[in-house]
């Protein structure tokens, strides 16, 4: 039975249902209804802002989004983006997508911590982002009507604590490769999460690199 969340439905192909059980099994509570969210804010901004997406490729990108922060799918030397791209890269063979399919989920979950890019690029990627930070930052809260946002945290609770809960969960998927973070937006969250941390500093890269001058 299709099950459709503020005016938007969640894809019901096989692909999508094997998404879903598949992040279901692995993530906790608290990241998969934040996926669940993403997808949902993400395909609300894709209508409103009238882009032609694939809603079966937003899902995949928005579900797997953050795997790479979890225990026995994150690695300790990429960013944790990039291991979630590649899982879901992984995931995606099987079923028999074009190259380009798979490349734009992809980029959709490698990039949806990096500012000001995605929105310029195809709309799976750019939607994962919007997706991401209108859940986590709130950005462009005010262009989703109270009536959107209620029932999409009717169906996936983002639960009193999600604030401070999705910073910990950004931190356990983080604190054993801090040199990760370097150069994107997570650096703030071991700088708040882990006392002592000294993030690298590119200034002070360029300096002590090994040319002269």
């Amino acid at each position: 039975m299709t099950t459709t969340i503020a005016g938007i439905q969640i894809p019901d192909s096989a692909l999508a249902k094997a998404t879903t059980e598949y992040i279901r099994d692995v993530e906790s509570n608290l990241l998969y209804h934040h996926s669940r969210r993403v997808f949902l804010f993400g395909a609300l901004s894709g209508e409103r802002k009238q882009l032609a997406y694939n809603p079966e490729l937003l899902y995949v990108g928005a579900m797997f989004h953050d795997l790479g922060l979890v225990e026995g799918h994150r690695s300790d030397n990429e960013r944790f983006e990039v291991d979630g791209a590649n899982a879901a890269a992984a995931f995606l063979k099987p079923y028999g997508l074009s190259d380009d399919d798979i490349e734009q989920v992809w980029l959709s979950i490698a990039l949806h911590t990096t500012p000001g890019v995605p929105q310029h690029l195809r709309p799976t990627v750019a939607l994962v982002t919007a997706g991401v930070e209108m859940d986590v930052l709130g950005m462009d809260y005010a262009a989703f009507s109270s009536v959107q946002r209620e029932a999409v945290v009717h169906a996936h609770p983002r639960g009193e604590g999600f604030k401070e809960c999705i910073i910990c969960a950004f931190a356990d998927g983080l604190r054993h490769r801090p040199q990760t973070t370097f150069g994107n937006v997570k650096t703030d969250v071991l700088v708040d999460q882990e006392p002592g941390f000294k993030p690298m500093n590119f200034v002070e890269v360029i300096r002590k690199s090994p040319w002269v001058a």
